[in-house]
């Protein structure tokens, strides 16, 4: 019987597709306003390659930009593209349409709701406050808080550490087959799959390994599983 469901953040509650190519866009063209000596082309493809040697989670990317570019930090220039890239991205923060209504639904059930999600702490805090959802869950498990990120089997043993239920009772609601099912039934735990479809090889997988996977075209259809 399942008594927890965790959830991904990132386009599993909320659709992410865009937002932070446009956002970047946004901020670089800011930048290129008050002094940038770049074209915005040539500032996202140099940003793009930053982002890809630091990971998304760093938070000086526009630190590292100006100093390549103008051979020292800019502060002005950096806080404009902090500020215009947050101001833009989190304009653009939409839930899928069933989110709220499906959290109402297993809140009503009395299932324990949780999130395991890689990523910064208080960036993932800060997403689920600004979507209003910070108050359905009981726990939010963030990769910097386990020192692993997921699929690793780190990161999920504490979620139902500190949820207190065992994996056999929980289950995980993502939309990477990788990091949220594969991890998730690694742990012992159930999976749905949303938002996303399964390749060929994924269906070899679930079925040589015996997973307990369910997929599904959307977050409402979790309602008719749970």
């Amino acid at each position: 019987m399942i008594k927890a469901v965790f959830f991904d953040i990132d386009d599993t509650l909320y659709d992410t597709s865009g937002f932070a190519k446009r956002a970047r866009k946004a901020a670089l063209q800011a930048m290129i306003d008050a002094g940038l000596p770049l074209s915005q082309q040539e500032a996202y493809l140099l940003l793009r390659k930053i982002i890809k040697e630091k990971g998304s989670n760093y938070d000086k990317h526009f630190n590292i930009l100006t100093k390549r570019v103008m051979g020292e930090e800019k502060p002005l220039l950096i806080a404009l593209g902090m500020i215009t890239y947050h101001n833009v991205k989190f304009a653009l923060l939409r839930l899928f349409p069933d989110t709220m209504s499906t959290l109402i639904y297993l809140k009503k059930s009395n299932y324990q709701l949780g999130v395991i999600s890689n990523g910064l702490t208080i960036k993932q805090w800060e997403k689920l406050i600004r979507l209003g959802l910070y108050h359905f869950f009981d726990e939010v498990v963030t990769s910097q808080e386990a020192g692993s990120e997921k699929p690793d089997l780190e990161i999920f043993q504490l979620a139902l550490d500190r949820m207190g239920c065992q994996a056999e009772e929980s289950i995980m609601v993502g939309n990477k087959f990788s990091e949220d099912i594969l991890g998730a039934t690694k742990a012992g735990m159930s999976a749905i799959l949303v938002n996303s479809k399964l390749t060929e090889a994924e269906k070899e997988i679930i079925e040589k390994e015996g997973l307990k996977v369910t997929v599904v075209p959307d977050i409402n259809h979790v309602k008719n599983i749970l």
